[in-house]
């Protein structure tokens, strides 16, 4: 294998699996604060035992995802290196933002929430959980601005002289139309995967003890953590389906072959149905490819709102490409890949809401349950919403293939800004180099994964807290003049 192919699979390797914790990671950092906040609010032990709990998984989380993000960058340097010539300019400074302007608030402020719940006052100690879930999603804009630039560049210019793209305005940059479909598209995903996350674990400890027999502490603890991470679910769940349908209208009009290899559509049709299931060699000549299944006109509505509008077909859309950027380059990305990972996407949120119709059903009218399908449901959803983000990062990537950074070709796009992924490896990097590294960065997520699993396993299995006293100075007793009291002992780690 060449450079080029092992480059691409070991940022891909590399990029999914960082991906698995991301969405977590922004999704329950605001509903642990939201926990937090009803207890602050209520005084009710519960939300702080559930603060606890679930602060403690997010903890977990968050410190994988920061370790496995860090070689993301390490790349564009490395393997990608006549990709960061050719964007750097433009590429560094939502990147820069995100490390300045999020990431060192989150971290710091992640510092006085785990330290400081016997130090802070209870409302400033509540604002540092608030201000990490801000930053949190901060964090995800700036990098969503980086990548969004990637498959709509605007905001720069080609310099001729040096062949660098070139950033003139940065408030184009980050006001991209991409950006802001993608941003809110991929704050709700986050959201179902935390909501899910929550409702999942919850409900199968709700069923757990009342099959011990402590219906009690089913109903006052577990009980409203599922019925928060429903909610979540159910509110997260429509705001995805209506940032996804905005942002797959503006991917056919921003990138089409992309959504046309979605469909599978090789031919340009009026009125293009949805196919559900397709068989055949899904090579990108389309030869032998039949749709059993379809939604008719489903396609065409999704692109433009008319259930019979023409849409262009991957061949036709290949000879534009060939006539405007040069024959010799197939234009086409992954057709099995991406028609596939587009359907898994979608699919893989069912997961979530079977969870949310069980929860509704087995949990009416105020009951807890001690059904064991729920328990067995409970379960089997929690990794579905994580896979569908992970096929959605793999299709709006590989979607966008050969291109690195995808041509603007709109009225309002800049001219020449655009990038072959074949031009952005590295040329002095070898085979041997980037195959050992992926060997190398494959052992060591493969020994974080089973860290991260074990951690998460033994401490979900632990349940909450079997009491959580108030450990803010305001219900501090302690004697001033004991020199071993809470008020005179340094900062140390709160779980």
């Amino acid at each position: 294998m060449e450079a080029l192919d092992l480059a691409r699979w070991q940022f891909g390797v590399t990029t999914v699996y960082h991906f698995i914790f991301v969405p977590l990671t922004i999704g329950l950092s605001p509903l642990v604060a939201l926990m937090q906040t009803f207890w602050v609010r209520t005084g009710d032990e519960k939300w702080l035992r559930l603060t606890k709990f679930f602060g403690k998984l997010f903890l977990i989380n968050f410190a994988i995802g920061v370790a496995t993000g860090i070689v993301q960058e390490f790349q564009f340097g490395m393997n990608w290196s006549e990709y960061s010539r050719f964007v750097g300019d433009v590429f560094g400074a939502p990147l820069a933002m995100e490390a300045l302007a999020a990431f060192f608030v989150e971290s710091t402020f992640l510092g006085l929430w785990i330290f400081g719940w016997d130090k802070l006052p209870k409302k400033i100690h509540l604002a540092c959980i608030w201000a990490v879930a801000l930053a949190t999603n901060l964090s995800a804009f700036f990098i969503l601005a980086a990548n969004s630039w990637m498959q709509h560049p605007v905001g720069a210019i080609l310099n001729t002289e040096t062949g660098r793209a070139e950033m003139v305005d940065i408030v184009a940059v980050l006001t991209n139309p991409t950006v802001l479909a993608a941003f809110p598209h991929t704050i709700t995903a986050a959201l179902l995967t935390a909501g899910t996350f929550v409702a999942g674990i919850g409900a199968w400890w709700m069923v757990r003890t009342v099959r011990r027999g402590d219906v009690d502490l089913a109903r006052t603890v577990y009980r409203p953590a599922v019925v928060l991470g429903t909610i979540t679910m159910l509110v997260a769940g429509v705001g995805l389906g209506v940032t996804g349908d905005w942002q797959a209208k503006l991917m056919f009009v921003q990138q089409p072959m992309k959504m046309a290899a979605a469909e599978a559509l090789c031919e340009s049709t009026d009125g293009a149905a949805f196919s559900i299931l397709a068989i055949g060699d899904l090579a990108n000549d389309c030869d032998g490819v039949s749709h059993l299944i379809e939604i008719p006109g489903m396609t065409a509505f999704l692109a433009t709102g008319e259930f019979d509008a023409p849409l262009d077909g991957v061949h036709d859309l290949q000879a534009q490409y060939e006539e405007k950027y040069g024959a010799g380059v197939d234009y086409t990305p992954n057709l099995a890949v991406t028609y596939w990972s587009f359907r898994l996407m979608i699919g893989m949120a069912a997961g979530s809401a079977l969870l949310a119709v069980a929860v509704l059903w087995f949990t009416r009218r105020g009951r807890v349950s001690d059904n064991p399908w729920l328990a067995r449901i409970a379960l089997a959803a929690i990794p579905t919403p994580f896979l569908a983000s992970a096929f959605g990062w793999i299709f709006t990537e590989m979607g966008r293939q050969p291109w690195v950074v995808v041509p603007n070709p709109n009225p309002s796009g800049v001219d020449g800004v655009w990038l072959l992924t074949a031009r952005g490896v590295s040329t002095v990097v070898s085979p041997a180099m980037v195959i050992t590294s992926m060997a190398a960065f494959t052992l060591l997520y493969g020994v974080l994964a089973v860290i991260w699993f074990k951690l998460m396993h033994r401490f979900a299995v632990e349940g909450v807290a079997d009491s959580e006293h108030d450990p803010s100075p305001e219900a501090r007793t302690d004697d001033p003049d004991d020199p071993d009291s809470a008020a005179d002992r340094p900062l140390s780690f709160a779980y």
